[in-house]
């Protein structure tokens, strides 16, 4: 097994003095098992070019894996966790044919946040962390589309803090390089989020994960205990979408 996840860790080919470097074993030794991993289908020698190689049987059992993961379902527990350990609440959203869209609420056992956001509901994108975290971390037609016609209906004090797409994008490479988004009473007065990205095994976005709470007690600093907290919660629920980065 060490073998296997060796190889799939050097892109999947690699040579037998290669692999035999890497776990610290002897060239005689990585011969044997790799005999072996071959014989099962697990790997496959490619002579021509000296290296060992994924088999299809591997292949067979990740592609079996890729169709259980579910992003929700995973995502369930990190939310619970988040929620009952930090007394946050917590949603999750996917991008729809419409923009982002909450999929998944949950609540601390007390002290929730009151808001008239719920499953469901369609965010926007310049004025919610989690519409900003989508913009910032995917390529879509269609967020391009709602940025610009929010632009174009923006309120006098939302044009005042984005007048134009110029100032759009320093705000999404500001983003990019915080690795996460965050807004203090932009969306709803008083409501502070911050939004991280959740990546799937192909490197895209699969959803964007947001913590909310009442501006007193909420810190949206991204370098602070919360932000980072929850930049390591999304970085586990992807790993167990299969990201690597």
């Amino acid at each position: 097994m060490e073998v296997l996840k060796a190889l799939a860790a050097m892109d999947g080919s690699a040579t037998l003095t290669a692999l035999s470097n890497e776990l610290g074993e002897s060239p005689a030794k990585m011969h044997r098992y790799l005999a072996s991993l071959v014989a099962s289908g697990m790997v496959a020698q490619d002579a021509s070019a000296g290296r060992y190689v994924l088999g299809p049987e591997t292949i067979n059992i990740g592609l079996t894996a890729m169709r259980r993961l579910d992003l929700v379902s995973e995502a369930e527990q990190v939310m619970r966790t988040l929620a009952q350990t930090l007394r946050i609440s917590c949603c999750l959203g996917i991008l729809g044919n419409v923009g982002p869209v909450i999929v998944r609420w949950e609540e601390p056992p007390s002290q929730p946040v009151t808001v008239n956001v719920r499953i469901g509901s369609v965010l926007p994108v310049l004025w919610s962390s989690t519409g900003r975290a989508f913009a910032a971390f995917t390529q879509s037609q269609t967020l391009d589309d709602i940025v610009q016609r929010e632009l174009k209906e923006a309120s006098p004090g939302q044009r005042k803090a984005l007048p134009n797409l110029k100032a759009v994008e320093a705000m999404l490479d500001q983003i990019r390089a915080q690795g996460c988004a965050s807004v203090e009473g932009v969306l709803l007065p008083g409501i502070n989020a911050i939004s991280v990205p959740v990546f799937d095994v192909t490197r895209r976005l699969a959803g964007v994960l947001t913590a909310l709470g009442v501006s007193a007690s909420f810190d949206s600093n991204p370098e602070a205990e919360l932000g980072t907290l929850l930049k390591r919660s999304a970085a586990e629920l992807s790993a167990r979408l299969g990201y690597r980065p």
